[in-house]
């Protein structure tokens, strides 16, 4: 049976050492824009190892609410001397913390890049496959045998196609829009409606409508809009009064 392991044991001279602690605290806390002291009341001790212990402390600098400043202290064997070993601040268990941090490639979202930005090159991009390599697309892979050497370098993968298609689907223009839900039939019979090559077919098109406020945009086969060539609406005359015209009123115009 192994050895149980020790748990070490509270110090009373480190704990006791609390003004030391709190000195070098202020040290490294220095003071707020108006002078004030940023170390607030002692919270408690936390035991870290054998004669090594840490002293917690109240951060009252504005903005870090929930932090502590943490100094930790040691002394040698069967010395009384307290030596500090370093300070910092640390956040705590209820601490206003920043989002955690994500790269650019993740933080990006479809409208974020303006007319001149320009995003550097991602390497690994698993919406991308090598040029030269078969996507399961036919007029995909036909294109890129076509351009091996010549054209492009990386086209869409099969991920890629389906991250695409599942941002246009549950876009503005897709079934969900509110032109679609009141439309009377979908783009996929319409005849401005150019469906695009290979798989995206089934489901996605071009709109050619200068009518459409659509019109040049990926649209899904159940989108729609009130410009549609082939629905129609009851047009109505306007009711406009006839003139009255009164044969025996006669106007006197001068002659020069």
């Amino acid at each position: 049976m192994p050895p149980r392991r020790r748990t070490p044991a509270s110090d009373a001279v480190l704990a006791g050492a609390v003004d030391l602690a709190r000195e070098a605290a202020e040290q490294v806390a220095g003071l707020g824009p108006r002078g004030e002291g940023l170390v607030g009341d002692h919270l408690g001790v936390r035991v870290e190892g054998d004669r090594l212990l840490t002293h917690d402390f109240a951060c009252t600098a504005a903005g870090y609410h929930g932090w502590r400043w943490a100094v930790t202290v040691a002394r040698a064997p069967r010395a009384r001397v307290v030596t500090v070993c370093e300070a910092e601040l640390v956040a705590g268990d209820d601490a206003v913390l920043a989002p955690t941090w994500l790269p650019w490639a993740e933080r990006i979202q479809p409208g974020d890049v303006g007319p001149t930005d320009v995003l550097p090159r991602l390497e690994d991009d698993d919406r991308l496959v090598a040029g030269f390599a078969a996507t399961g697309e036919e007029d995909v892979d036909a294109v890129a045998v076509h351009e091996l050497g010549l054209g492009r370098r990386r086209v869409l993968s099969r991920d890629g196609r389906a991250e695409a298609a599942r941002r246009w689907y549950d876009g503005d223009h897709g079934p969900g829009a509110e032109s679609a839900r009141v439309s009377a039939a979908g783009c996929g019979s319409c005849g401005f409606f150019l469906p695009l090559p290979g798989a995206m077919r089934q489901v996605f098109g071009v709109c050619a409508n200068g009518w459409s406020p659509s019109d040049g945009t990926v649209v899904s086969v159940d989108h729609g809009c009130g410009a549609h060539s082939e629905t129609d609406v009851e047009v109505r005359r306007e009711q406009v009064p006839a003139p009255v015209v009164d044969d025996q009123v006669l106007d006197v115009l001068p002659v020069a």
